[in-house]
């Protein structure tokens, strides 16, 4: 039985090999191995190897389902940290966290490469490592999948599938990558050797040319949404076409951005909720996914997956039954983020700055929440009364169509100004306030309107921080973010990124660290 060795730097769960294996499950499909991580920052001078039987895997229908939820428990994980909301959350003007050791590294921008505060067991999934880790583990899933299961012996409609949720997948990874780190490694080829594993960074344009040829290939092969036909969870042509125009926006490609936004708008196979708040409302998850296009699926049932965002963002030792049955009170919402809105604006209801009612049905204060600041707003888009413990059944939304309206919005200005801009901008403000955005406004001034509506939009949502990088109003506005539990932030230019992991550098002698980390 011949061996295949597949070794990624950029993996981080480790596997050897049993005598009597015959099979790994996919959980371990792609196995992986980097032995610094148990050794700090040394160099690597182990000889790590993982181990697959490739004659006995790969084979059949079973097979190829369990490696693509591989490289779907990949995505999952980001969420249930859910260090693919908190690492930007506890970066923007929105949110902030209890000044826990580990947390307020991020509010306060005093990480560096190591993340070494941040690297113990109960906050490595509230690090940008997390994501690192997270994002490449699942391309190598993914590329797996795009190399073994043509060969399989399977119903070719479902084969097809599978390799467009595969594209779709490592589309996403590096997306996700590109928007925290900037300059990355772009990882196509499975990893049979350490020779292959290692891979170099390329520059932005190469990054996004890759990113769109695996969406190209990810429409071309997924099925088109159905409310009948989609299985929850995993993504449509739309989602696809939807995921293409926010990467375009990402990478200043406003006509991409715009074609691909207009594209999903016009199918009409998605529509907005009449109201915002029903779509975090776990008993209406399945109306919801008329406006979810993609999302993190959560399940209260063991074994089962379920983002930590319900615990941590509810009052403190459980106080509020209506929050869940088991929330620590760890995020909160700036108290002058509540003030931004006006008072008709539904998604203000998605706060609470005045009280909640605790267990024995008694109001209590919002300045008695937890002694972290009487400034303090509960934010409540992942509250569920029914939740087990801390599992919940709500889901967390990755691309829904109110983002796609904005994407349209934005990228029509920039491309033309705002007069064909406003449709687009109106649909998701009205929704919230019964009004229009006020006409008249400059191609400057609409682009900040959009930018303030997304801002509305997808607080807690893990999406406004990268508004602020992207555009570089990171410099202007964070400093401006401030209360009396961290009264100053200083941002610099470097900060736009994360820095690459020197877990990473140490162990991949084509990766260097970013210029303004290094």
């Amino acid at each position: 039985m011949k061996v295949f060795n597949h070794i990624s730097s950029y993996q981080y769960s480790a596997l050897k090999k049993q005598n009597n294996m015959t099979r790994i499950f996919y959980l371990s499909l792609c196995s992986i191995i980097v032995l610094s991580l148990l050794s700090g920052c040394r160099k690597l001078d182990e000889t790590p190897y993982s181990s697959i039987f490739i004659e006995q895997f790969y084979k059949t229908p079973a097979d190829a389902e369990a490696a693509i939820n591989g490289a779907y428990s990949e995505m999952a994980d980001l969420y249930i940290g859910p260090s693919a909301i908190l690492v930007p959350d506890f970066s923007d003007d929105q949110t902030y966290p209890r000044p826990v050791v580990g947390r307020n590294t991020l509010t306060l921008f005093i990480y560096d490469p190591e993340y070494s505060v941040q690297s113990s067991f109960d906050r490595i999934s509230e690090s940008p490592l997390n994501i690192w880790q997270k994002c490449y583990s699942g391309i190598e899933k993914a590329n797996w999948v795009l190399e073994k299961i043509p060969g399989i012996d399977m119903p070719e409609a479902r084969k097809k599938e599978i390799l467009g949720e595969a594209y779709f997948l490592r589309a996403f990874f590096h997306w996700m990558l590109a928007k925290n780190f900037g300059e990355i490694p772009v990882k196509i080829n499975a990893s049979k050797s350490l020779e292959e594993a290692y891979v170099g960074k390329s520059v932005k344009a190469e990054v996004y040319k890759q990113i769109y040829a695996d969406l190209d290939n990810a429409v071309l092969n997924l099925p088109s949404y159905t409310p009948a036909g989609t299985v929850k969870g995993r993504p449509s042509k739309e989602a696809a076409e939807a995921l293409y125009a926010k990467a375009a926006l990402y990478n200043e490609d406003w006509l991409t951005a715009l074609e691909k936004a207009k594209l999903v708008i016009g199918k009409e196979k998605y529509t907005l909720m009449t109201n915002v708040y029903d779509l975090y409302d776990v008993s209406k998850e399945d109306v919801a996914r008329q406006e979810n296009i993609w999302a993190f699926e959560g399940e209260s049932v063991v074994p089962g997956n379920s983002s930590n965002a319900l615990s941590l963002y509810g009052p403190a030792s459980s106080a509020a039954p209506a929050y869940g049955k088991s929330t620590f009170g760890s995020i909160f919402a700036y108290q002058s983020f509540y003030d931004s809105f006006s008072v008709n604006d539904q998604r203000r209801t998605q706060l609470l700055a005045t009280s909640y009612i605790n267990k024995s049905g008694a109001v209590v204060p919002q300045d008695k929440i937890t002694p972290i600041t009487p400034k303090a707003v509960l934010v409540k888009k992942y509250m569920d009364a029914n939740s087990v413990g801390s599992k919940t059944s709500g889901n967390v939304p990755i691309i829904r169509l109110a983002d796609v309206y904005l994407i349209a919005a934005e990228a029509e200005n920039r491309l033309n100004g705002p007069i064909n801009a406003y449709q687009y901008l109106n649909k998701v403000h009205k929704r919230a306030t019964g009004v229009d955005v006020v006409a008249g406004l400059t191609q400057p001034q609409f682009t900040d309107a959009v930018l303030q509506e997304r801002a509305w939009e997808f607080f807690s949502e893990g999406d406004r921080w990268y508004d602020l990088t992207r555009t570089g109003k990171f410099l202007t506005v964070i400093p401006a973010a401030v209360n009396d539990v961290f009264p100053v932030r200083t941002v610099l230019p470097k900060h736009k990124y994360f820095p690459i992991p020197q877990l990473e550098i140490n162990a991949n002698p084509k990766v260097d660290q970013n210029p303004d980390w290094r």
